[in-house]
């Protein structure tokens, strides 16, 4: 059965499989941000006043410091109960008469202002049920937790300060069983440690005698041409140039054998990741006969051999796929990575870097050439754990590389990345300005 990684929801040509661009966004939708609801301001704890007075009461009422109303803040009053009581000292101490009738008609309604300046809208109630507090104020009563309205509204307007600075946002999706989120810290985890391993030294071409660079980078720029004629997975192609360099960092090969060993690892990565796999006969005509049948099983049982059946390694297309999806990325950000990433492959320089720096820093690389500027999230930083200082200098590498695709002498992925199945990814200006080593 087929991973998740090798039937994304993209829709294309049926003859062809290109780089997987996921139908479906990369990062999680959040919801709105639900905050804790306010303190009730109605719940107060009522005890009897000492003083029975209400005058005498009003006399003893300290000044309440004056705190202006802001504009969030009178948008939470406006959303205050219809029933709300509003009640004012001076109303019922300069009319007595309202306090005897507050048993027979409770919470009756007045209009009657002890200045007798206007008509106030108020409520009576009676002044042996209100609390201390209560007999301090001649304001609105539930403006007594106004401190604390106003301390929930500061820490509202923090959160929100904190939303506007870049938020790390969840690249998961725990909605797609495929995606096993509860497991997936721990297998990148896994990656990130199993790909030292994996990885090959930057120096081995030193001890071939017969073989160097060019002929390594000619190999791959022809390999790259016969997954695309093969129309072969994305996998298939990055785990054939990893078998490559582990057994020809094991194994001295003479010249003539060396397409040799880059069929047959291309026969083993179909094996290990392809659904339908092409038969040897395939290869042996893609070489021009170059080959036998034999030659070719004879080098597959060489390579498996020396590889001790090692398969299961992570390359540069795991951590792109979990780097896109952190990068919320859209298809023409995904092609023109992949562009940037395939152009590495024929590079032998960049071996020195490992695949999760290379799946980075094309990602950025990309995202600076669209933009025109860099740009680099914290949400990107999170999951990739790579700093955009410490992507810059593979970054530039890859500015050089898409600068001279064109015109070099080995043009394979230029071409394939010209085409409209590739959105035309190898047109796109390079990111010159990264190159610029003033700026940090």
């Amino acid at each position: 059965m087929g991973s998740k990684e090798n039937n994304p929801a993209l829709v294309r040509p049926s003859n062809f499989q290109g780089p997987r661009m996921g139908g479906s966004k990369f990062v999680k939708e959040v919801g709105p941000n639900h905050r804790p609801a306010l303190r009730d301001v109605h719940n107060i704890t009522r005890k009897e006043c000492p003083r029975k007075d209400a005058a005498e009461c009003k006399k003893n009422v300290p000044d309440l410091p004056h705190r202006p109303v802001t504009r969030r803040f009178a948008q939470l009053l406006q959303q205050q109960p219809k029933e709300t009581k509003e009640v004012t000292v001076s109303s019922f101490a300069a009319n007595p008469k309202a306090v005897q009738d507050v048993n027979q008609e409770a919470k009756k309604p007045s209009s009657y202002d002890a200045n007798s300046s206007g008509l106030v809208d108020c409520e009576i109630i009676d002044v042996e049920n209100i609390e201390d507090e209560a007999c301090d104020a001649h304001v609105p009563m539930f403006v007594k937790h106004t401190e604390a309205m106003l301390d929930e509204i500061d820490r509202m307007e923090e959160d929100e300060n904190l939303e506007d600075e870049d938020p790390i946002m969840d690249s998961s999706s725990s909605k797609d069983p495929l995606n096993v989120v509860e497991y997936i810290d721990d297998i990148y985890a896994h990656y990130r440690k199993s790909e030292k391993s994996s990885s090959v030294s930057p120096s081995y071409m030193a001890h071939q005698p017969d073989i160097n660079e060019k002929m390594r980078a000619i190999l791959i720029d022809w390999l790259i041409e016969v997954h695309y004629k093969f129309e072969l997975m994305d996998e298939t192609l990055f785990l054939t140039v990893n078998l490559i360099d582990r057994f020809l960092e094991s194994q001295m090969v003479i010249r003539k054998k060396l397409q040799l060993v880059g069929v047959t690892a291309m026969l083993l990565a179909c094996k290990y990741e392809e659904v339908s796999v092409p038969i040897v006969e395939d290869f042996v005509l893609i070489s021009d006969k170059a080959y036998s049948q034999k030659d070719v099983l004879d080098m597959e049982k060489s390579m498996v051999n020396s590889l001790q059946f090692n398969f299961s390694v992570p390359t540069v297309y795991v951590f792109m796929r979990r780097f896109l999806k952190a990068a919320q990325s859209e298809k023409k950000l995904e092609l023109l990575s992949f562009f940037l990433i395939e152009l590495c492959l024929v590079e032998y320089e960049m071996l020195r870097f490992p695949p999760s720096m290379l799946a980075a820093a094309a990602i950025y690389t990309a995202q600076c050439t669209l933009s025109r500027f860099k740009q680099w999230s914290k949400t990107s930083e999170w999951y990739t754990n790579y700093s955009e200082d410490e992507l810059l200098e593979c970054s530039r590498m890859m500015v050089t590389f898409h600068q001279k695709a064109e015109t070099a002498k080995l043009t394979g992925v230029h071409r394939k990345y010209s085409t409209w199945k590739f959105g035309y990814a190898a047109k796109a200006q390079p990111a010159e300005f990264l190159l610029d080593h003033s700026l940090r």
